[in-house]
């Protein structure tokens, strides 16, 4: 191996190793990913529909976790697409304030609640987050935020701001994909065929 791709592993394993701590922590809170599992097979069991939202980098991954989902056949939307159908009770809306809460983010839990929708909300501030109080679930994502991380260093770090956070998302929603597959007994020939084929 070469010193350039050596040094391309090195710093790969030392930001795979760090966001993998995130899911060792002790915590009081339930594991995220029971909880999301849960959730997302009890909607699928009644036919209700999924629907995500977040902000900057969160949204993204929720983004992606969106088209998961639908290739798990379950019907899923992402807040504000021009094509997102209006919630109900059947429906559940995960939605993510990893620094405790935002404007929108709050707006948005609100509005689902008030029509009678359930809110899981993925959070690192369960106990003071002003989104916490929408939710009907918290999932508790023990990752540093733009909230706690350390903006008064000198130092570069290899993760700075929300990436932490952001990455432990992915890392967590990629589990969730492959355990909710389990129990929702889809195949991956299935899986594969609900990817567009329009890309």
């Amino acid at each position: 191996m070469d010193t350039g791709n050596a040094s391309m592993a090195s710093l790969a394993s030392q930001i795979c190793n760090h966001i993998a701590s995130i899911f060792s922590k002790p915590s009081i809170h339930p594991p995220a990913l029971d909880l999301m599992v849960a959730e997302l097979a009890s909607i699928a069991s009644q036919k209700g529909r999924v629907f995500l939202y977040g902000v900057g980098r969160e949204g993204l991954m929720l983004k992606a976790l969106c088209m998961r989902l639908a290739h798990l056949g379950l019907s899923a939307h992402f807040v504000f697409d021009m094509t997102t159908p209006p919630i109900t009770s059947k429906d559940l809306l995960v939605a993510s304030a990893g620094p405790g809460g935002f404007s929108t983010v709050d707006a948005i839990c609100s509005v689902a609640r008030s029509h009678g929708g359930r809110v899981l909300l993925l959070t690192a501030q369960p106990e003071t987050g002003s989104s916490v109080r929408h939710a009907n679930v918290v999932a508790y994502v023990a990752a540093q935020t733009m909230a706690d991380d350390g903006s008064g260093e000198k130092s570069r770090t290899l993760l700075p701001m929300g990436s932490v956070y952001e990455g432990a998302m992915f890392v967590l929603f990629e589990m969730v994909v492959y355990k909710l597959g389990e129990v929702l007994g889809e195949s991956p020939e299935a899986i594969r065929a609900r990817h567009t084929n329009l890309e």
